[in-house]
């Protein structure tokens, strides 16, 4: 006897509660071995595949291409003879009719100029003009949505297997386009009307993680100032041996990684979650790395189990998410489960920052610049002063569950862990 199963949208990540449908693998009618890809998704942060979990026959599709899936929405039915009886069976639905579809930009509510008022009549050329090139339906979809004509797709240079346009690309070129109006107008005339842009969907729901944060945790800021001397001097000696050695890098953010991995085993309770007056105590220690994209947004790849690395490894994980990042090749589960995130917001060279909290984690730690400070050093001698490279630390924790001294304690443990680099370590 044969069994109707829903296959559901998997949860991708924190803060991910959607995914548009870009590409159907198997057809209705298919057979489907367990684990087999049965449908491309596109999401806000990465670009993945939906796998079967049972083995059988696709026997309906409930979604079509471009469609918007909630997570745990059912998106196909397998028809299997494995016994499932644990499984509630379930009646075929018709098509979702109701799975919302993507919206088209707002026009501004002042008087358009020419070019806008055509706009419509232009993307529907777009869409219907053929090339040689061929586009994920993704990329045709913001194309359309953004006004961005068969021309310029043909001109964006396309960082893809065999130079295909993805959506970093047509992002990357659209926020460009942008600026270059935006000054533009500004240039040649202050009697235009201003310009009105909608979000893009990861704009919108950064903006609602953030606001949901502020809303939810009581934030409070602690800060401290660290000598980093000794850890500079260390990176500039090795680094040059470490690259022609590994072909990597070392950055500072593997090493902060490090130290806050080692601190949070010394500090269990900030290595935790909120369900309402529940602590969660994490048994793993999950770091994010927040790590600025090209088209100015966020996301925040996952080093899991980071206390278990070496700094060697922990080096080379984390250039590999940093550059999966910024190309949008990771997966899902690269970019769930942190119990805890820092921010290396000195690579812009920002003094500090106050970093507000990656839900449901209780706190974040933002890095600053390093400069060279003149200070204050103390010997068996006596006091003088010293050309010292000095580096703010800024910690922002949920004052609902961490108190004042346990969030000062745990940024000046960090500091000691700094100020204390063992020069002679090897990598």
């Amino acid at each position: 006897m044969s069994n109707k199963i829903e296959i559901v949208l998997p949860r991708m990540g924190e803060s991910v509660d959607e995914a548009t449908i870009t590409g159907w693998l198997k057809n209705e009618g298919d057979k489907i071995d367990e684990d087999d890809l049965i449908v491309e998704i596109a999401t806000d942060k990465v670009d993945s595949e939906v796998p079967s979990e049972f083995s059988g026959i696709l026997f309906k599709k409930l979604c079509d291409v471009n469609d918007i899936v909630k997570v745990g929405d059912p998106i196909a039915i397998i028809e299997t003879d494995l016994d499932v009886s644990t499984i509630k069976k379930i009646e075929i639905p018709e098509k979702r009719k109701s799975i919302e579809k993507l919206k088209t930009i707002k026009k501004s509510n002042s008087e358009p100029i020419d070019f806008i008022e055509k706009g419509d009549e232009l993307i529907d050329k777009n869409i219907s003009n053929e090339s040689s090139r061929i586009y994920s339906p993704l990329v045709k979809n913001i194309s359309k949505q953004e006004g961005v004509s068969l021309n310029e797709l043909e001109n964006i240079i396309g960082s893809g297997k065999n130079g295909r346009v993805t959506k970093n690309d047509l992002l990357t070129y659209i926020s460009n386009s942008n600026n270059s109006t935006k000054t533009s107008q500004n240039t040649y005339s202050n009697e235009l009307s201003d310009e009105i842009i909608e979000m893009s969907r990861m704009e919108k729901l950064i903006s609602d993680h953030m606001i949901s944060s502020k809303e939810k945790s009581a934030h409070v800021q602690a800060f401290i100032e660290a000598d980093i001397t000794n850890l500079w001097n260390w990176r500039e000696k090795n680094k040059h041996i470490f690259f022609e050695r590994e072909n990597e890098k070392i950055t500072f953010t593997p090493i902060f990684i490090q130290i806050v991995a080692q601190v949070l085993r010394e500090f269990p309770m900030l290595n935790i979650s909120l369900d309402d007056y529940n602590i969660i105590k994490k048994k793993s220690i999950n770091v994010g790395m927040a790590t600025a994209l090209s088209d100015g947004n966020l996301i925040v790849p996952v080093i899991k189990n980071a206390d278990q690395f070496s700094l060697l490894g922990l080096v080379k994980k984390v250039n590999d998410l940093a550059k999966r990042s910024r190309n949008g090749n990771l997966e899902p589960d690269e970019v769930k489960d942190g119990t805890y995130t820092i921010s290396n917001v000195g690579v812009f060279d920002t003094l500090m920052g106050t970093p507000i909290i990656n839900q449901p984690q209780v706190g974040i730690l933002a890095f600053g610049a390093i400069n060279k400070k003149p200070s204050v050093i103390e010997t068996e001698k006596g006091d003088f002063i010293g050309i010292r490279y000095k580096i703010i630390l800024s910690h922002s924790f949920d004052h609902r569950i961490v108190n004042g001294a346990k969030g000062g304690l745990f940024i000046k443990r960090i500091k000691e862990l700094i100020e204390g680099w063992d020069s002679k370590i090897s990598i």
